[in-house]
């Protein structure tokens, strides 16, 4: 009997990507075949995972959605259901503007997806077998949901409500879970990786969770995302420093530099508490990598507060770092107290600037490399190279090391002693010192 093919798009961040993974492996349990983000999309069903955090997001989640409604009355595609951050903040809204769509879902109700379609909800999960989209060698691993801080901008809270933590032990399971099925590194993730466990262990616990998966054999890398400044767990800083697969890496959104800001912010720090925050984890873990993101244009944002965070990414040399225009969202603090004063225009240049700094930045940073020996774990055939990462970067957001296939008989998802022999701004060329596993 032919299987009815499930195509589901995801959009946003990896967040909504663990969700869509999540799905996936409850319609397959239930007997659908499922693809994701295919070019080519077979299947007469269609399932949107949406993000709703920024404008920019917002328009692309409902163009998408508008595309497939399309396909729809093109009677291409049976049913289509919007799941995800937008659908959660704008349900009654998209109902009456797209009746296209069959049903539309939140954050937490997805599963009613598999009951309207009349199919098992509660199929028994089975042991590793959450369906991944990522390349088979890696996998994220999201460890809380929801987000106690009140940032003035951010409506990530209004979407996802309070902070709720996994248990150490549920996310270990899903670690040797997946480590069996092959998979060897990890990027662990939540909207903020510092407040993990408060509300199960009251107390703050990633420290924790990091020895305990660490200790899983079979785990090559752990990297950490979306960490927040304001209450630090320092007690991470030895466990990263001390143990060999857990990546010298740390994402850790700042936002911005000028305490004028900070404080409009709401971001209960100053740059003062800022720098020294970042000395002391440079100190603590020598040639970490940190990632961070920046926001330009948030409300009363001067030029001199401009100036000063161009001078505050000068000063810090981020090894990695991105940067986003401030979106005004309904109902967060600064849309219902401030006024969007920084015009559009402004705030494009801001950011240009920006990171036009920081790509001379990462050159340079990428310069001290040249030279150096590095495991590289290989992610993708392009071309006529092998591309792989240093424990140095993360997928699809940090710089890429390409290996000419010239060089050897690499394997997808095994960890190669590569030396660093050319650098640009996001690449990396390398040729292989040793062939070994990690």
């Amino acid at each position: 009997m032919k299987q009815t093919i499930v195509d589901f798009i995801t959009l946003g961040c990896s967040k909504n990507l663990v969700d869509t993974e999540n799905l996936m492996t409850k319609f397959r349990q239930a007997g659908f075949a499922v693809t994701h983000d295919a070019a080519k999309p077979k299947g007469k069903i269609v399932v949107v995972n949406t993000c709703g955090f920024i404008g920019d997001a917002k328009e692309e989640s409902i163009e998408v959605i508008l595309q497939q409604a399309m396909r729809k009355q093109q009677k291409k595609i049976d049913k289509l259901f919007v799941m995800g951050c937008l659908s959660e903040r704008y349900r009654s809204e998209l109902q009456e503007e797209i009746p296209e769509v069959d049903a539309f879902y939140g954050k937490f109700d997805f599963d009613s997806i598999l009951n309207d379609l009349q199919a098992d909800a509660n199929a028994p999960a089975v042991c590793g077998a959450r369906h991944i989209t990522t390349p088979s060698h890696y996998a994220y691993i999201k460890i809380a949901e929801g987000c106690n801080r009140a940032c003035s901008y951010c409506a990530i809270p209004l979407i996802t409500g309070k902070y709720k933590s996994r248990s150490i032990e549920d996310i270990e399971q899903e670690v040797k879970a997946l480590v069996a099925t092959g998979v060897v590194e990890f990027q662990l993730i939540a909207q903020d990786l510092t407040y993990y466990g408060k509300d199960l262990y009251n107390k703050f616990a990633l420290a924790d969770l990091l020895t305990r998966l660490s200790d899983i054999p079979g785990v090559k890398w752990l990297r950490l995302h979306y960490a927040y400044p304001t209450q630090f767990p320092y007690d991470i800083l030895p466990v990263i420093r001390e143990r060999d697969n857990i990546c010298k890496y740390l994402d850790i959104a700042l936002q911005h530099s000028s305490d004028a800001m900070l404080k409009k912010m709401h971001r209960g720090i100053t740059c003062a508490e800022t720098e020294a925050l970042l000395e002391r984890i440079r100190k603590e873990v020598p040639g970490i990598c940190l990632r961070t993101t920046l926001m330009v244009g948030h409300p009363g944002e001067t030029e001199a507060d401009f100036e000063d965070l161009m001078a505050f990414v000068q000063r810090q040399k981020f090894e990695r770092m991105g940067a986003f225009s401030y979106s005004d969202e309904e109902n967060t603090y600064a849309n219902l107290h401030y006024t969007d004063d920084v015009p559009s225009d402004v705030k494009q240049q801001r950011l240009d600037a920006l990171m036009r700094l920081q790509q001379r930045i990462s050159y340079q940073h990428n310069q001290t490399l040249v030279g150096t020996t590095q495991w590289v774990v290989i992610d993708r055939i392009e071309g006529e190279y092998y591309v792989g990462r240093t424990q140095f970067d993360s997928p699809d957001v940090d710089t890429e090391c390409l290996v000419p296939l010239t060089e050897g008989d690499l394997t997808i998802g095994d960890f190669y002693q590569i030396e660093l022999v050319k650098a640009e701004e996001f690449d990396f060329y390398g040729k292989i010192k040793e062939v070994s596993e990690k």
